[in-house]
């Protein structure tokens, strides 16, 4: 359902509202907290907000975390800000956060479902509050940017960052991988400002960066069989095709390929897909609309908008976090160069994750109604939301979601992280209810999107939560599919 001018209109009203707090609480020379999540989209927003405290003169100190619990609050206590702003999550938590911070201020800036009303303290806000779809319509970097444009038009110069952040969180879900909803005013901010351009093209990790066959290497979604991770196995395929790898000496890169090479290399990998037992359409994936950044240098990562995403999950899920938010407040030197490093480390720990799972079927568990990765001590449960949604676009089932768990090293507790596809949200799946009922059921906190979800549970609860959220999915969709 595309967002009306007046569900649009409410949102920017709730925006400035948070705006006038932020600039109150600056303008009296107090203390503000910034704390958001540690994925990419998190700490896009944790940037843009960051950067426009900083243009405001404010005295602020961000701090990214994985979730918000006990621990959290309680540090919020002992350090007695005079404003803390959540970015990217908070909504989720709201029983939490009512009633162990009812006394103090807070900004909530996010997407995710909502579960009960904030307390009077706080200003909410997030697109659920109006109807409008925080898993496709709206990240949490953009409605950090609507509050900093709010703040300030100077701010409009930060859209592109806010392109960066929905898109790390997969919200290019409109035809061709394009972004939609509120997420398409971005995207027109950001190219109206000069710092964006969008085409239609092939979307390869590294399509600005990288040799062509280091390019498909890299390609992680769809995983390609044999050929993800791969560099070698990539230049055969590649050479099978007749596409040259080399023009002279020169290595060439997705962006000095032909029309024409690109069709064929398109159509080479539907086929070998296709071979592999995919679905028909997995490669249809692969080609998409092709956000670049016009401001930041060519042949570095932050070029291509999907590419920046990566690097700052990368940040986040290999704890760096710091370096992802610098580089969103503007560091192009020594945090690029450090995140670039981590970059490389990331992508080589999300191989050995999905050659570990390829290695054993036993490892992907199937049920009646899910799918369930177990990655128990040896995926680290910081990467295994990155792992579970690339496996989500390539199973054999697509109508069962996918939960993939890890231990969380030094506490008695298990990660899981749950996916699923469109066809099944339209069908009225919603694993961010999901998650949150069968968490609470077992001890533990969950939440999210209806399309991408999460939970903590105590590990002694492993094994009745995942039957319980079988049960939860069936069920569901029995339900939904009488309601229709």
């Amino acid at each position: 359902m595309a967002v009306s001018k007046e569900q649009f209109g409410a949102f920017l009203k709730n925006a400035s509202e948070a705006a006038e707090a932020i600039k109150k609480c600056v303008e009296n020379n107090e203390t503000i907290h910034v704390i958001s999540h540690f994925d990419a989209d998190g700490l896009a927003a944790a940037g843009i907000v960051g950067k426009a405290l900083l243009r405001l003169g404010a005295t602020f100190r961000v701090r990214i975390e994985k979730w918000i619990d006990e621990k959290v609050t309680e540090q919020v206590t002992l350090d007695k800000p005079s404003l803390t702003i959540f970015t990217d999550f908070g909504s989720g938590y709201l029983d939490l956060l009512n009633s162990k911070l009812s006394d103090y201020a807070l900004v909530i800036l996010d997407h995710h479902q909502t579960i009960s009303e904030p307390s009077s303290t706080f200003v909410q806000v997030n697109p659920h509050i109006h109807e409008i779809d925080g898993s496709r319509d709206l990240s949490g970097a953009g409605v950090a940017y609507l509050v900093a444009k709010a703040l300030d038009e100077k701010n409009k110069d930060l859209a592109s960052i806010a392109v960066v952040g929905a898109l790390a969180d997969l919200q290019d879900k409109y035809e061709q991988r394009k972004l939609g909803g509120i997420n398409e005013h971005i995207v027109e901010d950001a190219v109206n400002e000069g710092f964006l351009n969008v085409e239609t093209d092939l979307l390869f990790f590294g399509r600005e960066t990288r040799p062509i066959h280091k390019a498909l290497a890299c390609t992680t979604s769809p995983f390609i069989p044999n050929i993800s991770g791969e560099e070698d196995k990539s230049l055969a395929f590649l050479a099978s095709l007749g596409i040259a790898p080399k023009h002279g000496e020169k290595w060439r890169a997705l962006r000095d390929l032909s029309e024409d090479e690109k069709k064929n290399l398109f159509s080479g990998i539907a086929d070998y897909l296709a071979s592999k037992g995919f679905p028909s359409d997995t490669a249809l994936g692969l080609i998409g609309k092709v956000y670049t950044l016009t401001s930041e240098e060519p042949w570095t990562p932050l070029r291509d908008a999907r590419e920046f995403a990566v690097l700052l999950n990368a940040t986040g899920r290999m704890d760096r976090s710091s370096l992802g938010v610098a580089v969103c407040m503007g560091d192009r030197e020594k945090a690029l160069e450090q995140a670039n490093t981590v970059l490389e480390e990331y992508r080589r720990t999300i191989t050995k994750y999905l050659s570990w799972l390829n290695e054993k079927p036993e490892r992907i568990g199937e049920l009646n109604s899910i799918y369930v990765v177990k990655g128990e001590d040896f995926i680290d449960e910081n990467v295994i939301g990155a792992v579970s949604s690339i496996l989500s676009t390539s199973l054999p089932n697509p109508e069962k979601p996918l939960i993939a768990y890890s231990f969380v090293p030094g506490e008695d507790q298990i990660k899981i992280s749950a996916r699923t596809l469109d066809m099944m949200t339209n069908r009225g799946l919603n694993l961010g209810e999901i998650m949150r009922v069968a968490a609470e059921k077992y001890s533990g906190r969950g939440g999210g999107h209806n399309i991408a979800a999460g939970a903590q549970v105590p590990v002694k609860n492993l094994d009745s939560f995942v039957k319980f959220v079988n049960d939860l999915v069936k069920m569901q969709l029995k339900e939904t599919a009488h309601g229709s």
